[in-house]
């Protein structure tokens, strides 16, 4: 009786990784295109919610434009490499935001526009969504 199931939980299996793949390879495109208009909105995002503090608001939405085109052609390794640290930090990421937010954890933080950076993983994940879920695919 088992050995039916299995070719059915292959198939299962399969059809959610692509679905999931597709979904990311359209956010990765939603990403590259917007690149400059979301880095805009992201950096005003930060600043309103008061979690970045820097000394030119156009040299940071510069470095997450860059960001943001580099992402589309990263290899998904590098990406979760990238995330593992706060993989869990909620449920169902937006990997898109999880990203991100580990960019402004561990590298944001060193640019030399970049006066500080406050809140916790969570708080700097929540404000960094708000913007970015607007790529994300409806359920």
């Amino acid at each position: 009786m088992g050995s039916h199931t299995k070719p059915f939980t292959d198939k299962a299996g399969g059809a959610i990784d692509r679905k999931r793949e597709r979904e990311r390879r359209m956010m990765l495109q939603a990403l590259y295109k917007n690149a400059p208009d979301l880095s805009v909105r992201l950096v005003q995002r930060l600043l309103d919610k008061h979690i970045l503090e820097t000394t030119s608001n156009e040299a940071i939405s510069k470095v997450f434009a860059d960001l943001f085109e580099k992402m589309a052609e990263m290899e998904e390794f590098e990406m979760q490499y990238k995330i593992a640290p706060i993989r869990q930090l909620v449920i169902d990421p937006n990997f898109l935001s999880l990203y991100v937010t580990q960019f402004i954890i561990e590298d944001l933080v060193e640019h030399e526009k970049v006066q500080d950076i406050y809140g916790d993983d969570l708080e700097i994940y929540r404000v960094v969504d708000s913007v970015l879920a607007a790529i994300r695919p409806p359920e």
